[in-house]
């Protein structure tokens, strides 16, 4: 008995099944490792701040300033909170994905409000963020089309 117009595509795991999966879980990885070095780049920011807040430079006409202690825990409280996120990604997890994603976008937004004070550093860090969010955006779901 033949049956037509009921084809079984690949899910793009097991044996056969091309690099798709494999290219979707090395994004997942890279993005698990740029979150843990971005968030210890952030602890180390807020650590900095709340220690010796003389280190930085205070730009008294910038819109977003607050005081530096409390930018040094803010840093300190997401950065902990991006590496912890990136160490849930290596589970593969739908929910570490989307956590990812969210605590990446306020990272930097934070990171924004931080650019009078470390704009190098800042920048640095926008731009991981960037990555990361990219990297968990293509995911798993993406599957190359073979008709």
């Amino acid at each position: 008995m033949a049956t037509t117009g009921m084809h079984r595509h690949g899910t793009g795991t097991g044996a056969g099944s091309g690099t798709g999966s494999i290219w979707a879980s090395s994004w997942i990885a890279f993005a698990a490792v740029m979150m843990i070095f971005g968030g210890a780049m952030a602890i180390m920011e807020g650590i900095a701040a709340i220690a010796k807040d003389d280190v930085f430079v205070v730009n008294r006409n910038y819109a977003y300033t607050f005081n530096l202690t409390s930018w040094g825990w803010i840093h300190l409280v997401l950065g902990v909170l991006v590496v912890l996120a990136g160490i849930a990604l290596f589970s593969g997890s739908l929910w570490a994905r989307v956590t990812g994603v969210v605590l990446a976008g306020l990272s930097m937004v934070a990171n924004f409000m931080w650019l009078p004070y470390y704009p190098v550093w800042a920048i640095v860090l926008i731009a991981v963020d960037a990555f990361v969010i990219w990297a968990l955006c293509v995911g798993t779901g993406r599957q190359a089309r073979t008709e």
